[in-house]
């Protein structure tokens, strides 16, 4: 088979709570999770023997330390493949941003192995063995508006937003994912995000009435130790934003708009300021996983 390219797209919190602390170490939560069209590229081939990944980071490992490598080793242990596979990973999605590109790129492995050899694998499989990887991971093979409960494998399809265009600001800091769960003592949040308002405005269409309600409970860790997200959450509304709010444990904060050009005025403005590291504008999807395009002749 020809080498082809899956685009592994990125995800925002529409909402997000968390509910308990399980005995496993792991936490209950329940949040809206939706793809946006910010993505990694990943390239499949066929290769004599064994599991062969190539990123174009030089701070990205390429060893079996990357989610990437860990879903393909775990796919080939599950269905044996006569030969091997070469992976390319080329970075667009920020690192340890709260995007889930990990996560995105392990589930563009699972799509991506399931077609290069013919594995037969449906979505319901692809995602039993994905939340072995990580916990978004089955959400990023499948993609879309999703509410999201457990541990963030049992998955309720919404309806998609269309309405909808993002700016996308990370922050130059690193939030570890262990410090907010560690630091966040659920027991003692007094108030919790209304997750069934979010719902219901998403399947009512309501694009107004769901940034009222949108919130995600680990800004009460992440907000007190970053100030800088507040700040960012500020300028957005600032610039027009319906609403802003960080996406899972942070640092990237997102703000919503309801027209592209809004979208880019605003992040035209952000860009001024210097407030951020990375800044992106861009929309809602309804899949976690599309093939790239191929160019046309001459481009």
């Amino acid at each position: 088979m020809e080498a082809f390219t899956l685009q592994a797209m990125a995800k925002v919190n529409l909402g997000l709570d968390v509910i308990r602390r399980l005995e496993n170490g792991y936490h209950e939560v329940r949040m809206i999770m939706q793809t946006v069209h910010l993505y990694d590229e990943l390239t499949f081939e066929t290769a004599d023997a064994g599991i062969h990944l190539q990123v174009d980071r030089r701070d990205l490992p390429g060893d079996e330390t990357n989610l990437v490598y860990k879903a393909a080793k775990l796919i080939m242990e599950e269905h044996p493949v006569s030969g091997g596979v070469k992976i390319t990973l080329k970075k667009q999605i920020p690192m340890a941003a709260g995007l889930a590109g990990g996560s995105s790129d392990a589930a563009a492995v699972f799509h991506g192995l399931n077609r290069l050899f013919s594995l037969g694998m449906d979505v319901e499989e692809m995602k039993r063995l994905g939340v072995r990887i990580g916990a978004d991971v089955p959400f990023c093979i499948v993609g879309g508006t999703m509410l999201s409960e457990g541990i963030g494998e049992r998955l309720t399809p919404l309806p998609g937003i269309s309405e909808a265009h993002l700016v996308i600001a990370r922050p130059d800091i690193h939030v570890s994912t262990k410090y907010v769960y560690e630091n966040l003592h659920v027991e003692q949040v007094a108030h919790h995000p209304d997750m069934d308002r979010v719902e219901a405005a998403v399947r009512d269409g309501d694009l107004d009435n769901m940034c009222y309600y949108m919130e995600n409970i680990l800004e009460t860790v992440t907000e007190r130790k970053y100030p800088e997200i507040s700040e960012i959450k500020t300028r957005l509304k600032n610039c027009g934003a319906i609403t802003a709010l960080m996406s899972g444990s942070g640092p990237s904060v997102f703000g919503i708009f309801k027209t592209a050009h809004q979208a880019e005025m605003a992040c035209g403005e952000l860009k001024k300021q210097g407030i951020a590291k990375d800044l992106f504008v861009t929309y809602c999807t309804n899949r976690g996983c599309v093939e790239k395009a191929p160019c046309a002749d001459g481009e």
